[in-house]
């Protein structure tokens, strides 16, 4: 499973972006199972943010959906924070 987040915005509105690969991981189920819930709850199309919020784009698998500060669940949350801290 490819895990892919975009994180723009923000009060500078750099843009930055980080994919995992989970094929081969000790903890692929953990991933797989973060990412299900992560995007159980997220749009389609992107939801209308906070001024200098950040908005993502996840996409896993070919499956892309939208979510923004400050209505992210703890799923989303928790994925956009290990992608963007493990991610290349």
């Amino acid at each position: 499973m490819r895990i892919r987040v975009t994180r723009t915005g923000g009060f500078a509105g750099i843009e930055r972006r980080a994919e995992v690969d989970t094929s081969g991981r000790p903890d692929a189920a953990e991933w797989h199972d973060l990412a299900s819930a992560a995007l159980a709850t997220a749009g389609a199309t992107p939801p209308a943010g906070v001024p200098d919020g950040f908005r993502y784009t996840i996409t896993v698998d070919g499956r892309t959906v939208h979510c923004a500060d400050p209505r992210l669940t703890e799923a989303q949350r928790e994925l956009i924070s290990r992608v963007l801290r493990e991610g290349a």
